[in-house]
């Protein structure tokens, strides 16, 4: 199952679990019908008691939220995911288009790098078999040619090798920056749903005098939840394009025929760490678009999670990095 397929999967679920909100208007009918009882007794008896007209206006506030219990999953649920969707949509179309620009650079870098090792004498026998295979005609059987041929097959092999543990190490790092983003949207998926059905008891108790605040809490933690989303497709369509940024001046340097490319992808390593990282600061950013309280200990927890993730793949590059680096100054 492809990453795009989990994603997906979280998002048919927190649909199918929306109508379960629904089941929980029959106890929130009840504990909001008690509220407003109270509530409608403690102001007319207020204003009774003062000699003042009753003011019937605010009197009609339980019977709205009432009207929004019953009908949870259209009025409120549908109203608000109705109004985000589109920041949603939008931000999934700049991802897709920043993704799509990206696959074609990376296509093309990759051929210009081949053709730029194929073009070096010293490393075009140890990308090119065809390459391999007219150096090895062009030698004898004499003693130092034999040494040659088995150096030749040394340097292969060992490049094969180098090869094999950079792409090793680069996909476990595009792993972990998938799996961050999984987690991301999973644990916001948590939320939405815990949020979506135990909605109607915030507002129920929200009826109550003195749990206002209940209401405007719920709704500010909902939308700071599901903005997690398009800040997220914002935050991979900002990588996307700093990584097309960068594939770019390498397509353009590539173009001089002098120009030898590094293959070490140490850029690449330490954009992806920083890649994963950054990922654990999407509750933070959001958080600056609507304020929500409330998360501080989860934020928390995953900036320190974070950070020991990048520590760990930190130490990792840089092991291998400098593992590569004395093997080529030993040559």
């Amino acid at each position: 199952m492809e990453w795009n397929n989990l994603h997906e999967v979280l998002r048919s679920l927190y649909d199918d679990m929306m109508p379960l909100a629904g089941d929980m208007a029959a106890v929130a009918k009840g504990l909001a019908g008690l509220g407003a009882l109270f509530y409608v007794a403690l102001k007319v008896w207020q204003a009774l008691s003062r000699a003042e007209p009753i003011d019937v206006f605010p009197l009609l506030r339980p019977f709205a939220l009432g009207l929004c219990i019953m009908f949870f999953p259209t009025i409120v649920l549908g109203t608000i995911n109705a109004v985000l969707s589109p920041v949603v949509t939008g931000t999934h179309t700049i991802l897709e288009d920043q993704v799509l620009d990206l696959n074609k650079l990376q296509q093309q870098k990759d051929q210009l790098e081949y053709e730029a090792m194929v073009r070096n004498p010293e490393t075009a026998y140890m990308v090119s078999d065809e390459e391999f295979d007219k150096k090895l005609d062009e030698l004898g059987w004499s003693p130092s040619d034999v040494g040659t041929m088995a150096g030749m097959y040394m340097d292969r092999q060992a490049y094969k090798i180098e090869k094999a543990i950079k792409d090793w190490f680069r996909n476990l790092l595009e792993i972990l920056f998938q799996a961050a983003a999984l987690v991301i949207d999973t644990i916001r998926t948590f939320f939405l749903i815990v949020l979506s059905i135990l909605g109607p008891i915030a507002f129920a108790i929200s009826v109550w005098d003195g749990f206002q605040s209940t209401l405007t809490q719920w709704i500010t933690r909902y939308v700071s939840v599901y903005l997690w989303l398009p800040v997220s497709d914002l935050f991979s369509s900002m990588l996307a394009r700093i990584q097309s940024l960068i594939l770019e001046r390498d397509i353009a340097m590539l173009a001089d025929p002098t120009y030898i490319p590094d293959t070490s992808n140490t850029v690449y390593i330490i954009f992806m760490i920083i890649s994963i990282i950054g990922y654990f600061t999407i509750p933070t950013v959001t958080g600056w678009v609507i304020q929500a309280g409330g998360a501080g200990n989860f934020t928390r927890n995953v900036n320190q999670a974070a950070m020991k993730t990048g520590n760990i793949a930190g130490a990792g590059a840089g092991s291998t990095v400098g593992n590569i680096g004395g093997k080529l100054m030993n040559k």
